[in-house]
């Protein structure tokens, strides 16, 4: 069975998607089904310096080029199995801090080349096979940079994020 869906790539570019499905996993759920690969771990890549201004010399040509390969990049790694989530994101960033978060300040920041501009979730083996599928990435060559994080279940704190979300209970 396959899904269709457009979507945008990083640079406006609509991109019509088609997606095998399983009844193996949930379109319910984000999180992906430790069933089908139970020797895998989650990681994640986090795409930084990804901005417009990074890709602003390159023509239109060579902007779709960098696109379809990147798409391709990413379309290869979903049908093996190893991409189950990826999303790029706004520019546009509000951080929260203080005490109650009284301090909340809006962006994009200066350093918006150290901002996260996307990110890709991988069930690979370990850190090495996630190095080695960020070492392909097309955006490499434009000065893209990945930041490769292993998710864990359990946070040092003991919060535990994967918990089933809680429900309220109606009294009649």
């Amino acid at each position: 069975m396959f899904l269709f869906f457009t979507k945008m790539s990083f640079w406006g570019v609509a991109i019509r998607r088609k997606r095998r499905t399983s009844k193996l996993t949930s379109t319910a759920t984000p999180h992906f089904n430790m069933e089908i690969h139970p020797a895998s771990s989650p990681y994640l890549l986090f795409f930084r310096n990804s901005g417009p201004e990074t890709h602003q010399h390159l023509s239109a040509e060579q902007r779709q080029q960098l696109v379809t390969r990147w798409n391709a990049w990413y379309d290869d790694l979903a049908a093996a199995g190893k991409a189950v989530e990826g999303q790029p994101l706004e520019l546009e960033t509000r951080i929260v801090s203080g005490i109650a978060g009284a301090r909340v300040v809006d962006g994009p920041f200066a350093e918006a080349k150290e901002a996260i501009g996307g990110y890709v979730k991988l069930m690979v083996r370990g850190l090495e096979e996630a190095t080695e599928i960020a070492q392909r990435h097309p955006g490499l060559a434009y000065g893209l940079i990945i930041e490769i994080r292993s998710m864990t279940a359990e946070c040092h704190l003991g919060v535990n994020a994967n918990r089933p979300a809680a429900t309220t209970v109606s009294q009649a």
